[in-house]
């Protein structure tokens, strides 16, 4: 008998510890509103500030919360960040990729626990993302080969690639390349990758490849970022205006120096386009609803909705009509350091 109550009293406290237990659980209520987890790759990058506001507004506009995080280039910090606002119960992540290949184990768990995932302007490979919406960014390299070529269709290029981090940096290869293989008067003397698409990193290649004495007539460089770097390294030795060089992402520092001369031509994606697009497919597919004018795309191993978008190329003869008139920026900020009689009449 001394045993059997015992027994019992054990039984009663442990029912006791795990009515405890439970009470002291914390439980994520729903409360209706549609909760979004937008996860940057870094803020440094002035493009993705306006992404974030413009998505952040058209989430709002939409009745979604959005949870904003920024990894600093670090894919520990982004897949953490990643599990604790699933674990928060976010209903979608909105991913800015710092790696290509990383993320595939966070988008299983995201998916094992219902939260849809979108691939931001950057596919994540073999990861089967739910959506992923960028730009068309063949065409992207494609537009720097065509508008570099058209003033400098002959002689020695210098290539300055993105990150080997970036998916995107091999499909704007892909469309440069492939252009400029094709045309017998060009030569590619040499190409090179950017890690993380560092302006200083492109500033030291630059530099040390004119200081060996080495020939350029035009440089392909990925972004406007890339561009900075090459083209202070081309001031140093009065070259700056002289060597064509291209980017990308119409960055305010990148329009100044297409007026300004020293920069060719930039590719215009424009933003507030693809932002709203990614902020009402992300609100409609946690509602439920189908998308549409999607196409497929392959990640590596899987074939994932894609929806994209038509980039831009811009220089001197249609900034006016292209990022001032969208109101991008003011004809006053582009135009700062030029003289206001030479400013394009509006």
């Amino acid at each position: 008998m001394k045993y059997k109550g015992l027994i019992t009293l054990l039984i009663v406290l442990l029912l006791f510890n795990l009515t405890s237990c439970e009470k002291e659980k914390t439980v994520i209520e729903d409360d209706g509103i549609i909760k979004i987890g937008f996860i940057s790759e870094t803020f440094t990058v002035e493009r993705w500030k306006v992404d974030r506001d413009i998505f952040v507004a058209k989430a709002k506009e939409l009745g979604a919360e959005v949870i904003v995080q920024n990894a600093y280039e670090n894919t520990d910090r982004q897949i953490k960040i990643a599990r604790d606002m699933i674990e928060q119960g976010v209903d979608a992540l909105v991913i800015i990729a710092y790696e290509k290949d990383a993320l595939s184990e966070v988008v299983k768990y995201a998916h094992d626990n219902n939260v849809l995932v979108i691939a931001y302007d950057r596919l994540m490979l073999n990861a089967n993302v739910d959506l992923y919406i960028s730009f068309d960014n063949y065409e992207v390299g494609n537009l720097m080969a065509e508008t570099i070529t058209a003033v400098k269709p002959e002689g020695n290029y210098l290539v300055l690639n993105g990150a080997k981090t970036d998916n995107n940096a091999y499909i704007f290869r892909d469309g440069y390349i492939n252009f400029l293989t094709k045309e017998e008067k060009i030569n590619i003397v040499e190409e090179t990758w950017i890690e993380a698409w560092r302006d200083e990193v492109a500033y030291n290649f630059v530099t040390e490849y004119l200081k060996e004495g080495k020939p350029v007539d035009a440089i392909i460089a990925a972004n406007d970022r890339v561009a900075d770097g090459a083209i202070r390294a081309l001031s140093e030795y009065q070259l700056a205006g002289e060597i064509p060089v291209t980017g990308q992402d119409a960055e305010l520092a990148a329009c100044r120096r297409i007026v300004e001369g020293t920069q060719l031509m930039t590719v215009y994606k424009p933003i507030s386009v693809l932002a709203t697009g990614a902020a009402e497919a992300a609100v409609n597919m946690v509602k439920g609803k189908k998308l549409k004018n999607y196409s497929i795309i392959s990640d590596g191993t899987y074939d994932i909705k894609y929806v994209e978008y038509t980039p831009i190329a811009v220089t001197i003869d249609n900034m006016a009509t292209t990022i001032i008139e969208d109101g991008v920026y003011t004809i006053e900020q582009v135009y700062k350091n030029i003289p206001v009689e030479n400013w394009p009449k509006q």
